[in-house]
């Protein structure tokens, strides 16, 4: 670990997250949004938005998972972060997510709601903090880790980093 992504950790007292990498929820609102007014594909109330601080170091992933609504990264501090997202149409998109934006990194991008989506340090960053911004609100009912197995079924043609991705 490097010293200043421990500097992160510690600071902002991170924890160890279930799909890979460093977290901590920094925001969730008040206010609620009623199951009667989301789309169909929720199953209960959820906060209008939430936000965390994420942390990922060279060596170490954020597995392939999904969740039902849209998802704002941001990036913070450190080195770029590729996220991989598999569109249902079966495109692969890398974006970089970091500082450079002479070399085409952006310093926020949105994930649609349902796409399975990855990240990890890029080839030569040493570590990634970055923030994630969640609306409708994030809840683990809504949060899918995916199998490789069934995940390459449906996207076959991108089984190597599909597997190279997931933690199942």
């Amino acid at each position: 670990m490097t010293s200043s992504a421990k500097q992160f950790i510690d600071k902002y007292a991170l924890l160890p997250h279930p799909e890979g990498g460093w977290y901590k929820e920094t925001y969730r609102s008040k206010e609620q949004i009623q199951l009667h007014g989301l789309p169909n594909r929720f199953n209960g109330d959820r906060h209008l938005s939430t936000a965390i601080y994420f942390l990922l170091e060279q060596g170490n992933f954020s597995a392939f998972h999904r969740i039902k609504s849209d998802e704002c990264w941001h990036f913070y501090s450190g080195d770029k972060l590729d996220i991989f997202v598999l569109h249902e149409n079966g495109k692969l998109e890398v974006v970089g997510l970091g500082s450079n934006v002479d070399n085409g990194e952006v310093f926020q991008y949105v994930v649609p709601a349902s796409c399975w989506f990855a990240s990890r340090p890029g080839l030569n960053s040493s570590y990634s903090f970055v923030g994630c911004t969640v609306a409708p609100g994030f809840d683990f009912n809504d949060f899918e880790l995916a199998n490789a197995k069934e995940l390459c079924r449906q996207f076959p043609q991108h089984e190597a980093i599909i597997y190279s991705l997931c933690r199942q």
